[in-house]
Parts: C-alpha cells; structure tokens; sequence
C-alpha cells in the first residue's frame, strides 16, 4: 500500500512521514517541489510535484491508494479529479469545517467520491512564533481579547493523527476535530511562554488597529485576515473544545503548551 504524503516538506507533512515511519509503514512517497533539497529519511520515495501545478502531480500519483492531502483550495478539485482517476482510494485531508477558512477543502474531498477523513485543527502553538519580534523589541503582546481562549494544538501532535488515520479504515467517513489537551486564554498563552523564554512579556488588551500594527512586521498582510478572523473566532467561555482529541486518536498525551514552548525557545530567537 504505497501512500502520499502531500506538501511533505512543509511544517505538517514532514512531521506526517516521522509519523508513518514510526507506525511501520514501509512504502512512503513524499511530494516536494525541490527533491533535492527535501533531506528526508531513508526508504521513503521522494516525487517531484506541488498541489498548485496539477498537472506536476499524474506521475506522483501513479500506484498510490491514500494520500495526505495538505490545503490547497485554489486547485483541490483537479488535484482530486487527478488522484481519483489515478486509483487512489483514501484522502485524509487537513482543512477545516465547511464555513471555515479551508472548507472548500472538505467540500471537494466528501465530493471527490474517495473515502475521506478530515482533520479539522485547532489554532497550531506554532502560531505563537507571530508575536517574536513583539517579544524581543518591547516585551509586549498586543491583541484585543487576553480572555479569549481556545485549545491550541502542535502541529506534531496534528501529523500523528494524520498517521494514524492513513493506516486504519477505522476512520473513514469521519471529520476530527483537533484540540491541544487544555484550554488556554491568549493572556495564559503570553505567561507560559515567558516562563519557558525566562523573560518578562506583558499582555496589553489593544484596539484592532494596533494589533494589526503589531502583528504587521511579521505576518505582513495576513496580519488583517488574522485579527479579524481566528482573533475573533476564539470564545471567552469556550465549551465543547476537542481536548482529548488526539489523546483518543493516538494512545498518547497531547503535546501542552507548556511543553512545546520549552522545546522550542531557540524558534523565539531572531538572530
């Protein structure tokens, strides 16, 4: 059973192949626009492609019955027209629900036909790394709402999941939603990663203008969407959030936010 993993050298499904391999999977083809840069493990077949070039991809798919299947809305539906008439059984798909920012992905992929499973993330802790050059230049977080919280989940933990459900029929036809194991309000969040940074970072409730301000130099013009759209998505007083998602998923604990802030205080630095 040779299976895909799409957008393999990116944050998600590079975690997704570690993942595989651990499990014991043994035919892995891994899709990357720079093979020769991909640096992946031994064993795993590298092809060359990218999801927004189609027509990269009938050589990639040949012989494949699943693939993970990274976001991609501008051409998921020919990348699906492409997998389904290449025999590809199973799509396990990161995307989100269907009036989400990446639902177009869901849509298409339940439409493709194929046997799917959705993977419907939480906010990723990766995305804390946005608040960097706030954190070196003035020991400030700007944002409006330091009540407002959510799960946040690792994006390792994402790509665990991810393995499990390539290598089981067990979760077919099932939409996961993906929380981190606690409920952290964005003023927590700020505290946990000063205490693993071991520096002083201060919350300041801002207008929506200021955050945009603040969040700008990094995040550039997605700096807007982002205020205005997962800022204001995360509830004071969340109920039903999906903490023992990938506990239940995977047989092992959620990554906490507090771990994954150790681990990955060198990404703080901007030297």
């Amino acid at each position: 059973m040779t299976i895909l993993v799409t957008g393999a050298t990116a944050n998600i499904g590079r975690k997704v192949v570690d993942h595989l391999l651990a499990l014991g999977a043994g035919d892995i083809r891994a899709l990357t626009n720079s093979p020769r840069k991909a640096a992946l493990p031994e064993g795993v077949q590298v092809a060359q492609g990218y999801l927004g070039k189609p027509e990269t991809l009938p050589a990639a798919f040949e012989g494949v019955e699943r693939i993970y299947l990274a976001p991609m809305p501008d051409t998921v539906t020919e990348v699906l027209a492409l997998a389904r008439a290449a025999g590809v059984r199973h799509i396990v798909d990161l995307s989100g629900e269907p009036e989400s920012w990446w639902g177009s992905v869901s849509n298409a992929v339940e439409d493709s036909g194929m046997a799917w499973t959705h993977l419907w993330p939480a906010d990723f802790m990766e995305n804390t790394l946005m608040w960097s050059r706030q954190i070196h230049e003035v020991g400030i977080i700007r944002e409006p709402h330091p009540e407002a919280a959510s799960a946040p989940i690792a994006m390792d933990d994402i790509a665990a999941v991810a393995a499990v459900a390539l290598l089981s029929d067990d979760h077919h036809g099932r939409a996961h939603s993906l929380g981190g194991p606690e409920i952290l309000t964005r003023a927590e969040l700020v505290r946990q990663l000063a205490a693993a940074l071991g520096r002083d970072i201060a919350f300041e409730r801002s207008s929506r203008e200021e955050a945009i301000a603040a969040l700008t130099p990094t995040m550039g013009e997605t700096a807007t969407w982002y205020v205005d759209n997962a800022l204001s998505s995360f509830d004071p007083n969340p109920v039903g959030l999906p903490i023992t998602s990938v506990a239940d998923i995977t047989g092992r604990p959620a990554t906490t936010f507090a771990r994954w802030a150790t681990d990955n205080v060198a990404r703080f630095d901007l030297d």
